[in-house]
């Protein structure tokens, strides 16, 4: 296996981590914790609710912080549920012992950010949310904010998922054109590359009357993050279906989940990560969690291209979206190595082959 002095490190790489000492744990760690090019981290013994969020700042302490902000502490060892409208710091299970060269980023997983649970990661010495400095020795926090559902979690609930880095990884445009006409990146003709792969919104699905998408339910009942299939969609979601015009006016505060009208494919050897689209673009926030692995809509991974799920929730205005507008796009990243484990394959993926998908939390 063909390993590269820079990218982002693959599944075998994170499990020696494991092993040799650079990520620990104050439990074994779960057999499936691992992901392609990822670990989870596991929710701590205990759920601090903050008067508000915060950053340590180049020579702060979390626990400075915490002194100054807590209102009270929740014991998660038995659950415990996490109202919306309220700000939770969780100690994780993980400690990290960095290597000088390597870095990490975290981000919400998937099902995370399809419950509209806005979640950060944050270090000592943090001046960026889920942004952990290269060389990071230390405990690791995660805020935890429930936006539209509340949430029961417990210790060893996985929220978060963080990425590891060694050295500059990112693809130019000139690389993804090059790579797109090698091993196709998305199944729309022609391609756009502009830094990163342009995405749009797909408002015509099959047509009349078909499902367009989701908008959330307020003042729904209890979500259990670590129950698969557990819940009613209607219960909690109003469908979204096909009428008139290919268009959806999004009102401000709500929250929807839509989907991209570009199949995507994430090659073996790269991985990729939803960025924030311009805010003169639009008055919309899309998809709080990130990450795509490798072998996301591959066909070397048992694939046909994924629509990317996204999470859209409007600012201060009511804003119009028009079918094939741009609503985001995805930077790739080379991998140091091929994961041993490719996404989809065996390995209990839930998105792989995806159209417009809920969490995995939802029946049917």
């Amino acid at each position: 296996m063909t390993a590269h002095s820079s990218g982002i490190l693959p599944s075998q790489d994170i499990r020696a981590m494991t092993v040799d000492g650079v990520i620990l744990s104050d439990a074994p760690f779960d057999t499936d914790q691992i992901q392609p090019a990822s670990i989870d981290l596991r929710l701590g013994h205990v759920a601090h609710r903050l008067r508000a969020s915060f950053l340590p700042g180049p020579h702060g302490r979390v626990a400075d912080k915490l002194e100054r902000l807590r209102l009270h502490t929740i014991d998660l060892r038995e659950g415990a549920v996490l109202e919306t409208g309220c700000v939770y710091l969780v100690p994780v299970l993980e400690t990290f012992a960095l290597p000088p060269a390597v870095s990490a980023s975290a981000n919400p997983k998937s099902s995370t950010g399809r419950l509209d649970v806005f979640t950060r990661v944050i270090t000592d010495g943090g001046e960026a949310f889920d942004t952990i400095a290269a060389g990071y020795r230390g405990g690791l926090f995660v805020e935890v904010s429930p936006r539209t559902f509340p949430v029961l979690v417990r210790t060893g609930s996985r929220l978060s998922q963080v990425r590891f880095r060694l050295g500059s990884a990112r693809l130019t445009d000139d690389d993804l054109a090059a790579l797109h006409a090698r091993s196709p990146l998305v199944d729309t003709d022609p391609a756009r590359f502009e830094d990163g792969l342009t995405l749009s919104i797909d408002l015509k699905r099959e047509g009349p009357g078909s499902l367009l998408g989701y908008r959330a339910k307020r003042h729904t009942g209890v979500i259990d993050v670590d129950a698969k299939a557990a819940c009613d969609v209607l219960d909690f979601w109003e469908p979204i279906h096909s009428r008139g015009e290919p268009s959806l006016i999004l009102d401000p505060g709500e929250f929807y989940i839509l989907a991209s009208r570009e199949a995507v494919h994430v090659p073996p050897d790269t991985a990729a990560e939803m960025v924030a689209i311009d805010p003169l673009v639009g008055e919309f926030r899309v998809h709080y969690a990130g990450f795509f692995d490798p072998g996301f809509g591959h066909a070397a991974a048992g694939g046909t291209g994924s629509r990317a799920v996204l999470e859209v929730r409007s600012r201060e205005v009511p804003f119009i979206l028009d079918h094939g507008q741009t609503i985001g796009r995805l930077v790739y990243e080379t991998m140091r190595a091929r994961p041993d484990t490719l996404y989809g394959t065996g390995i209990g993926s839930n998105y792989q082959a995806q159209g417009l998908k809920l969490s995995k939390h939802f029946r049917g």
